[in-house]
C-alpha cells in the first residue's frame, strides 16, 4: 500500500513539475487517487498558477474543492472534476471570471450547484450522472453565455422538462423520458 501511495505521490509531483518547468497552461491530475488537492502543489506552482487555464482532477476521490484552490487558480477557463465524490462547490467559484467550461459529471450533486449561476463566462456545464432532481430555472435563465447544460442520467422531474424550453436559450441535454409503466 505504501509503495502504491508513494508511486501516486511521485506521479502527481512529476505532473506538477512538468507543468511548472514547461510553463504549460494546463495541469492534469486525473486518475491520481487524490482525496484532497495536495496543499504542497500551491507552493510548487506559485510561480505559474496565474498562467494555468485548464485543470483536470477527473476520476479521483475528491469530496470537496477548497476556496483556496479556486482563488489560487483564478485564471481557469476549463475545470474537469468528473468522477469524484463532490456534492457542492465553494462560493468562491463565482470569482472564476474566465471559466467557460466545467465538468461535474459522475459526482454526488443532489441539487444544481447554485454558485455556478453567477460565473459570468460559463458556456458549458456537464452534470451528467448526478442526483439532481430540480433546477433553479430563474437563475439559469439569467446566465447570458450558457450554451449547454448536460443533465443526462439525473432524476430531473417532469416540471423541469416543461419549464425549461421557453425560458432558456441554451441546449439542455436530458435523458429520454422513461415510458410510464402500464397500469
Amino acid at each position: 500500500l505504501h509503495k502504491r501511495m508513494g508511486e501516486a505521490v511521485a506521479r502527481v509531483a512529476k505532473k506538477v513539475n512538468d507543468t511548472v518547468e514547461n510553463k504549460t497552461d494546463s495541469l492534469d491530475l486525473a486518475n491520481c487517487k487524490l482525496m484532497t488537492f495536495p496543499v504542497g502543489i500551491y507552493k510548487a506552482m506559485r510561480s505559474v498558477s496565474e498562467g494555468i487555464r485548464r485543470i483536470s482532477l477527473a476520476n479521483n476521490e475528491l469530496k470537496s474543492i477548497t476556496s483556496r484552490f479556486v482563488t489560487t487558480f483564478s485564471q481557469l477557463t476549463e475545470l474537469n472534476l468528473a468522477g469524484n465524490y463532490l456534492h457542492r462547490l465553494p462560493e468562491e467559484i463565482t470569482s472564476l471570471l474566465h471559466l467557460r467550461a466545467i465538468d461535474l459529471s459522475r459526482n454526488r450533486f443532489r441539487r444544481f450547484p447554485e454558485p455556478l449561476a453567477t460565473v459570468p463566462a460559463l458556456e458549458t456545464i456537464d452534470l451528467e450522472e448526478n442526483e439532481i432532481a430540480e433546477l433553479p430555472t430563474d437563475k439559469l435563465a439569467s446566465m447570458a453565455l450558457l450554451r449547454s447544460l448536460n443533465l443526462r442520467a439525473n432524476p430531473v422531474g417532469p416540471e423541469v422538462r416543461l419549464l425549461v424550453r421557453p425560458l432558456v436559450p441554451f441546449e439542455l441535454l436530458l435523458s429520454p423520458e422513461e415510458p410510464l409503466p402500464k397500469a
